[in-house]
Formats: structure tokens, C-alpha cells, sequence
């Protein structure tokens, strides 16, 4: 799977990823008039994905 690029990886004048910058944004036809433009890049990949942060209140403060 290839990571997506946001509209600023693309219209950046630098370009890191070592495929051309055309291949990586669409690299399939039916792309070029589905993308979804992701706002933001991850910040730690899919270590945050796999690895949930609970921001939740503990349960003791749920007290009656």
C-alpha cells in the first residue's frame, strides 16, 4: 500500500518519495477522479493507528 500525500506534499517543491511525483499521487487511473486529498500527514504512521491513546475522563470521576 503507498502512503497518501497531502495537496502540500504535492505542490512542494520538494519532492522526497523515490517514485515520480504523477505515479505516487495517482498511481491508479480511476484515482485521478476519486482522490481524497488527506489535510494532514501522520505523525508517527500507523504507530497511532495501531497503538490507541485514551483521552477519556477515569472512571472514578464518573462517581454517583
Amino acid at each position: 500500500m503507498r502512503p497518501s500525500h497531502t495537496q502540500a506534499d504535492v505542490i512542494s517543491r520538494e519532492w522526497g518519495p523515490p517514485l515520480g511525483r504523477d505515479e505516487a499521487v495517482f498511481p491508479l487511473p480511476w484515482v485521478r477522479e476519486n482522490k481524497f486529498w488527506p489535510s494532514v500527514n501522520r505523525i508517527d504512521d500507523v504507530y497511532g493507528d495501531r497503538n490507541l491513546l485514551c483521552a477519556c475522563v477515569p472512571m472514578e470521576e464518573y462517581g454517583s
